[in-house]
């Protein structure tokens, strides 16, 4: 079975950045797209990012679309979530996530064969 496993969270000032990792094992990382959601207390999951089989295609969320950016490895099987200006309503356990198919598309409309355990970022004012 296939687990993504995230780190890199912590607490982080207003402001300032936080970079996020997530590791999937095996050669099949690169047949499938990738992706990053949150979910802060009291509210839905939220879809943050996600990319392409390739890395040629992303789509943003509207909350951090121009702040955030997601890219991928695929010789280190790893796709990062670069976070930059963070605001406290950023707060939230963020989840890495692999999709069922190539296409960034269907992470974004939520069809993700896989998800990690998540990894808490906390910003602070």
């Amino acid at each position: 079975q296939v687990q993504p496993v995230e780190s890199g969270g912590g607490l982080v000032q207003a402001g300032g950045s936080l970079r996020l990792s997530c590791a999937v094992s095996g050669r099949t990382f690169s047949d499938y797209a990738m992706g990053w959601f949150r979910q802060a207390p009291g509210k839905e999951r939220e879809f943050i990012a996600a990319v392409s089989f390739s890395g040629g295609t992303t789509y943003y969320g509207d909350s951090v679309k121009g702040r955030f950016t997601i890219s991928r490895d695929n010789a280190k099987n790893t796709v990062s979530l670069q976070m930059n200006s963070l605001k406290p309503e950023d707060a939230a356990l963020y989840y890495c996530a692999r999709g069922a198919t190539l296409q960034a598309m269907d992470v974004m409309k939520g069809i993700i064969a896989y998800w990690g355990q998540g990894t808490q970022v906390t910003v602070s004012s």
